[in-house]
């Protein structure tokens, strides 16, 4: 290695490492906020405590808006995932014209700001007379999960060799047997990863969820933005912080079960 390289490897080297300081330090100012006293957004904090944590127990509307986000997450990524799997095996399987169109048009959610979508999606949902908050919620973020999943498993299945189902029928499996003998194992990691990313992307979302949320049927980042309104304390840090754990934890989880460098493939 030349001069020259070192010098180059050396500064990428530095670079990545301000960039990761840079982007996790607001994460590390929110976890020590919430476990400070003090009833303002100071750093450090006077004394530590579990104050704000404890007043979790008893903040009005935070159940109800964690149960609905869990549910609409949950749901929307089922949903996302069925869809998206049909879809990339349709591209993939077929020689449909205009094919890189369609993959472009599915995942074009991801490049286009959430309030452009909020807004297309409210007027599309109220030319079809659709009211209510909770289906138009669920909607809205199957359309923002379904690009995860889609672009996930089409690279994944852009790598798979589909001779291999055909020789599983030759040795005697019938045809669903082939595909959740041979295709199922080797798009579980695609299935974990883009189901994981799909599912923290649809529980943090805010810009187009705003559009749909009413009084009784608000998910969990409208709801903290209420929070903010009435009383701006540290109790915010500490959900932000539970949702920080939430992200780490499943983290962890895939890599357990896949691998960081797996996931990254995809």
């Amino acid at each position: 290695m030349t001069a020259t390289e070192r010098l180059m490897s050396g500064l990428i080297t530095v670079l990545a490492g301000l960039a990761v300081i840079f982007m996790l330090t607001p994460l590390v100012v929110t976890v020590l906020v919430s476990f400070g006293s003090a009833s303002v957004f100071t750093l450090p904090p006077p004394e530590w405590s579990l104050r704000w944590y404890e007043r979790l127990a008893t903040l009005r509307g935070l159940v109800p808006a964690v149960v609905t986000s869990v549910q609409i997450a949950a749901l929307s990524t089922v949903i996302a995932l069925v869809l998206g799997t049909l879809c990339a095996i349709g591209l993939t399987r077929s020689s449909v014209r205009g094919s890189e169109a369609i993959i472009s048009f599915l995942i074009s959610p991801l490049m286009l700001p959430g309030l452009v979508i909020g807004i297309a999606l409210l007027q599309f949902f109220r030319e079809f007379g659709l009211r209510d908050a909770w289906i138009s919620l669920l909607l809205a973020h199957v359309v923002i999960t379904l690009p995860y999943v889609a672009r996930t498993v089409i690279g994944a299945l852009s790598l798979f060799d589909f001779t291999l189902i055909d020789a599983a029928r030759t040795l005697g499996h019938s045809y669903p047997a082939a595909i959740r003998k041979v295709l199922v194992p080797v798009l579980a990691p695609a299935f974990m990863t883009s189901g994981m990313f799909a599912f923290l992307a649809s529980m943090d979302n805010y810009p187009i969820s705003i559009f749909f949320s009413d009084a009784w049927t608000k998910t969990l980042p409208i709801q903290m933005l209420q929070y903010v309104e009435e009383r701006p304390d540290p109790t915010i840090a500490a959900i932000s912080t539970c949702l920080i754990l939430l992200a780490t934890l499943a983290m962890i989880v895939g890599d357990r079960l896949v691998g960081i460098r797996r996931m990254a493939q995809f």
